[in-house]
């Protein structure tokens, strides 16, 4: 990672880790966070977290329990990379149940060390398979660190909503319904930014990777980055960007009156993806070996 790193640094310093999800090949996961790299524009060197799915819809409780063996090598590279003098800013970007890995790896940390890393300055969980009463528990472990969470939900998620089954039907962090106003509060109150995407429309027929299905939702989060912006800043601006809705702690911590904002979903619709294909190469070029992979097996 040493002689990688010192090769392919970003001239901002900043660093984006992409943690995949549930059934995702490791051919899956290079794609996927190429894609992400490339339509984000974001001057920040990539590193591809990978942990050992089975890559199949059938190997749901062995991938679960491959996310919780990974949650430690998780914690080392999130480490060694905020030891170093050349990484400014880090932005961890976790997708499905890769969400509950770096939960894990997080609470891990923040309970050995008593904090978060200072240049870990963003964490974005994108349809998170997360039970929500586990994710507050996590909070709680993280502490005051909590509010550098942004969140990604979808209430039309249908991989969620077999997931949910799954579990005894306990409601998933990434498909909460965001339009009540007890929902609100609570993440409103631990300073955690929450953007619905549920009226984004994209090509993913489960409705699980709108995040990465929209090149709007990855070219607002790279705008950020590459401002220096937490992701979690100015989150109703966020959510009129995408044609979503966003709740935060633009009105102060604490209160979620008048903190969710709606608008037509105009600017993210269906043809947005459709120059993917046309794109492959031109990804092959800007990424150009830059892709640093690190396995949590």
């Amino acid at each position: 990672m040493d002689r990688w790193f010192r090769q392919r640094e970003a001239p901002s310093g900043r660093l984006l880790i992409f943690v995949h999800g549930f059934n995702s090949s490791y051919e899956e996961a290079v794609f996927r966070f190429a894609q992400i790299s490339y339509d984000s524009g974001a001057d920040a060197a990539p590193i591809l977290f990978t942990w050992p799915s089975q890559g199949s819809i059938f190997g749901y409780l062995y991938d679960r329990e491959s996310a919780n063996y990974s949650r430690s090598s998780l914690e080392k590279v999130i480490e060694e990379a905020a030891a170093r003098r050349d990484v400014s800013e880090i932005t961890v970007m976790a997708h499905s149940m890769g969400s509950w890995l770096t939960m894990e790896a997080l609470r891990q940390m923040a309970i050995r060390k008593g904090r978060l890393p200072a240049k870990l300055t963003n964490v974005i969980l994108a349809s998170p398979d997360l039970d929500v009463d586990v994710f507050h528990e996590q909070l709680d472990e993280i502490g005051r660190d909590q509010s550098r969470i942004t969140i990604f939900t979808s209430k039309d998620d249908r991989a969620l909503l077999v997931s949910r089954r799954l579990a005894g039907g306990v409601q998933r962090l990434g498909a909460v319904d965001l339009t009540r106003p007890e929902v609100q509060a609570s993440f409103a109150q631990r300073g955690i930014t929450v953007v619905d995407l549920t009226s984004v429309r994209t090509g993913d027929s489960l409705n699980h990777t709108k995040f990465a299905q929209s090149a709007e939702v990855v070219k607002a989060i790279g705008r950020r980055l590459i401002e220096g912006q937490k992701v979690s800043e100015g989150n109703l601006g966020l959510g009129e960007t995408l044609g979503a809705a966003a709740i935060g702690t633009a009105q102060g911590v604490g209160s979620a009156v008048n903190a969710a904002v709606t608008v037509p979903a105009a600017i993210v619709d269906r043809g947005a993806r459709q120059r993917l294909g046309q794109s492959i190469e031109d990804v092959g070029r800007n990424i150009g070996g830059s892709l640093q992979t690190v396995t949590g097996n």
